[in-house]
């Protein structure tokens, strides 16, 4: 417990956005920012469990934030940051697909949400705990190491049979165009023939 204490302490002295709220907030009201960010997460994880719109909130702080520091590491000159955040992209997209097929089940149990908002939270604590780093490392890397060969060759030949595919589409596509326009003008020139044979003839001087 004290070493959770510790890194919540820690990532109160850091510089970050919720930091400069809690700064502010801490400012304004005279209330320590500790006391106020403990606040905050304990109207939240209520909210998660028996608030309306509780996947709405989730998705917004598994995306918000990490989408706001995406965008800051794309424009810092460092590239770990690069890494960390595509980390935790790799594990929140593969988080998603696992979810839609379990969402039906799960999305009853009323944790589920609490339980998935502070599972996104680890994935993006900073530091040595960063739980997409965690999963990353320990999960997904030595299942893409052992199938990566096997992934590259299927998703060759799925490229290569939807270029196929395309082809094949534009083919058909330019030779129903033909079609429709060999019809049309087979429906106009007898038309033409008409209008030129009415025209009478311009007389001469």
């Amino acid at each position: 417990m004290d070493s959770l204490r510790q890194r919540f302490e820690r990532f109160l002295e850091q510089k970050n956005v919720a930091t400069e709220v809690l700064g502010a907030l801490e400012a304004r009201t005279g209330v320590e920012k500790r006391y106020l960010a403990v606040g905050a997460v304990t109207l939240l994880s209520l909210y998660l469990l028996f608030g309306y719109g509780a996947s709405l909130l989730c998705n917004v702080i598994g995306f918000a934030y990490p989408a706001y520091a995406s965008v800051k590491a794309i424009e810092s000159p460092s590239k770990e940051d690069d890494t960390v955040w595509l980390t935790y992209w790799v594990v929140y997209a593969l988080f998603g697909l696992v979810e839609f097929f379990s969402d039906l089940l799960l999305f009853w149990f009323p944790f589920y949400y609490a339980g998935k908002c502070a599972f996104l939270l680890f994935c993006m604590t900073p530091g040595p705990w960063n739980g997409a780093l965690i999963l990353y490392h320990r999960v997904i890397r030595p299942l893409f190491l052992k199938h990566h060969v096997a992934l590259d060759t299927a998703a060759s030949q799925l490229s290569g049979r939807a270029l196929d595919i395309a082809a094949g589409i534009t083919r058909d596509a330019l030779a129903g165009l033909e079609l429709i326009e060999i019809h049309l003008l087979s429906l106009l020139r007898p038309r033409i023939k008409a209008k030129t044979s009415q025209t009478p003839p311009l007389k001469s001087k």
